[in-house]
């Protein structure tokens, strides 16, 4: 079996015991799974521009809520069907990661680092600003009603099980797509060397502006799906919190894998649910974890599974 076919049946056997689980999990921990799949499509598309192109943003909330909003206000304020509301979530994700990369990618390093929090910040601060349309930190909840998409109502638990599978589906397949094709061998390329990427006649501009619009248009998709599967949007979906977030889920899983930031966020999910049963600081067992991961194991759940045991895994 060639590794492409490895790679293909070991994807689908992960959405197909994904489906299996739907029919055998108790409510809770079914509910937390649909949100696992969710938040792993944006943990998948922060992993396109940190571990695949080697860009550290701490903005990515900026675009995570750019989808979110933009389903959200046009459900809300023009009316929108569920179809219509998240086009136009993906649509502001696109706009808002087209200018974020277009000013960002002026610099490197640290400095990109900065930026992309300034970027995220003063998102922040426009949605508490315009609070007479936004809600402000209050928020606002997407009504019933509003969340129905050909017939099926995505407040029911079992329809937006289905739903955030086939989003994450979605999300696996763009990402194999994506880091296999010639677009992300050369991401790759840039990570490692970005001067011989140039030299040998690579736009590199190009490239990581590339890498950024999917990552910011992927992470809008799933702020977009997530405000309508779950009916709320918030600020603290803006927030430097969700910046971090995904940064911490891909390190966990494996950055450059594709199935590192599902296992990392649905690890992170998990410990911090089990662990604040027990204390208030399970922020504390969080980080604690994380640094026993990074010591131990460098490259991650999944990393350490390609180096150890699967060396052909994506």
């Amino acid at each position: 079996m060639s590794a492409r076919s490895r790679t293909l049946a070991l994807h689908g056997a992960v959405v197909a015991a994904i489906l299996a689980l739907h029919f055998i999990l108790p409510d809770y921990h079914h509910g937390i799974l649909a949100r696992t799949m969710v938040l792993a499509v944006y943990a998948m598309a922060y992993n396109v521009m940190f571990g695949y192109t080697g860009l550290l943003s701490l903005g990515h909330a900026l675009f995570f809520a750019a989808g979110m909003y933009g389903m959200g206000l046009s459900s809300i304020h023009l009316g929108f069907s569920p179809g219509p509301a998240i086009v136009c979530g993906v649509a502001a994700a696109f706009a808002v990661s087209l200018i974020v990369g277009i000013l960002a990618l002026r610099t490197s390093g640290v400095a990109l680092m900065i930026v992309t929090l300034m970027f995220a910040q003063a998102g922040w601060y426009l949605v508490l600003y315009f609070g007479e349309y936004t809600r402000g930190d209050e928020g606002f909840v997407i009504p019933r009603a509003a969340r129905m998409l050909a017939g099926f109502d995505l407040a029911d638990a079992s329809n937006r099980y289905i739903a955030a599978l086939v989003l994450f589906a979605f999300g696996l397949v763009v990402t194999l797509k994506a880091v296999e094709s010639r677009f992300g061998r050369v991401l790759v390329a840039i990570r490692e060397n970005e001067e011989r990427a140039r030299m040998l006649g690579y736009d590199v501009f190009r490239y990581k502006l590339g890498a950024v619009v999917l990552s910011g248009t992927l992470s809008g998709l799933a702020g977009a799906c997530y405000g309508i599967l779950f009916g709320y949007v918030g600020a603290t979906f803006a927030s430097v919190q969700y910046s971090i977030l995904p940064l911490l889920w891909v390190l966990l899983g494996g950055a450059s894998t594709v199935l590192g930031p599902f296992v990392g966020t649905y690890f992170m999910t998990y410990l911090i649910d089990i662990s604040s049963a027990y204390t208030t600081a399970y922020m504390l067992v969080a980080g604690v974890v994380l640094v026993v991961l990074t010591l131990f194991a460098r490259q991650g759940i999944m990393g350490e599974v390609r180096r150890r045991l699967i060396p052909w895994l994506p």
